[in-house]
């Protein structure tokens, strides 16, 4: 038996209904829940471990967005931003029936908890943003613009893995398990071998916000959060700089942060003390 559930929710935007799917940790009738949000190519499943260790404390529901792992593909790929997402995570909070929630949110999934936590009667009251802030870095854009949406066909599990590895090392995994596990999850079989676990089209509006070579600044969404704010980054990270780190430790909700050793972007919680900086922020008073 699975230690999670799988659910879908019916979602809409202009272009007509979609499902999303997420899956669901711990007990189901704990009112305390925890979102956990990935980032833009990424899905839900990435948070297997750390949901696998909150479980105990909260209901942890992981998302896949839409376009992305078992969720429908969009019918207009300009609906790919994070407003869309943002109306997609309210239906989906409506469905789990609680007031409040906590959230975690890696990189685009840090972006959209960042739009909500922003909202007059937003219902997240903690909010962890991993390696993502109000200044997303330009070669960070460049990076992820150069493979996002153009990704081969694979013939074989190797083969895939070898790409996830190769576009995804500033995640900084320790062991060829944790590879293979996140390739496992980043891929689906598509008849003739295997293919990345999303809709190439979220790249359409993605490269045409950020064709170019300046960096995103929202800075008025995070100075509008109020709620308790953790901060993580990657030490090596080339999307969130040590200098907008320490302005986000000032401002807004004034953040309390953490820096990972040796990551770059990403932080994946695979790593128990990577769990225990969430953990300890998440469960106390």
């Amino acid at each position: 038996m699975n230690e999670y559930r799988e659910h879908t929710v019916q979602c809409i935007s202009t272009a007509g209904l979609h499902r999303m799917a997420y899956t669901e940790w711990g007990d189901p009738a704990n009112p305390k829940v925890l979102m956990c949000v990935h980032g833009l190519s990424r899905v839900g499943r990435d948070f297997d471990d750390l949901a696998r260790a909150l479980a105990g404390e909260y209901r942890v529901v992981c998302p896949d967005v839409a376009g992305r792992g078992n969720s429908d593909w969009l019918a207009d790929p300009r609906l790919y931003v994070v407003p869309q997402y943002i109306s997609d995570m309210v239906t989906l909070i409506a469905r789990l029936n609680v007031p409040t929630v906590h959230w975690l949110g890696t990189s685009m999934g840090g972006l959209i908890g960042m739009g909500l936590a922003a909202q007059p009667k937003t219902p997240i009251t903690k909010l962890v943003l991993n390696d993502v802030g109000p200044v997303i870095k330009a070669p960070a854009l460049k990076r992820i613009g150069e493979y996002l949406g153009i990704a081969p066909g694979f013939p074989d599990m190797a083969a895939a893995q070898a790409y996830v590895t190769a576009v995804s090392s500033t995640f900084g995994l320790k062991s060829a398990a944790q590879w293979q596990r996140l390739t496992e999850v980043s891929v689906k079989a598509d008849g003739s071998g295997f293919k990345m676990h999303y809709d190439p089209a979220i790249a359409v509006p993605f490269k045409e916000q950020n064709a170019g070579a300046a960096d995103v600044d929202v800075w008025p969404f995070y100075e509008a959060v109020r709620c308790p704010t953790l901060v993580v980054r990657g030490a090596l990270s080339d999307m969130l700089d040590h200098d907008t780190l320490v302005q986000m430790a000032a401002r807004g909700p004034k953040a309390q942060t953490a820096e990972i050793a040796g990551v770059g972007h990403a932080p994946m919680f695979m790593e128990p003390e990577q769990i225990d900086v969430v953990k300890k922020f998440l469960l106390q008073n």
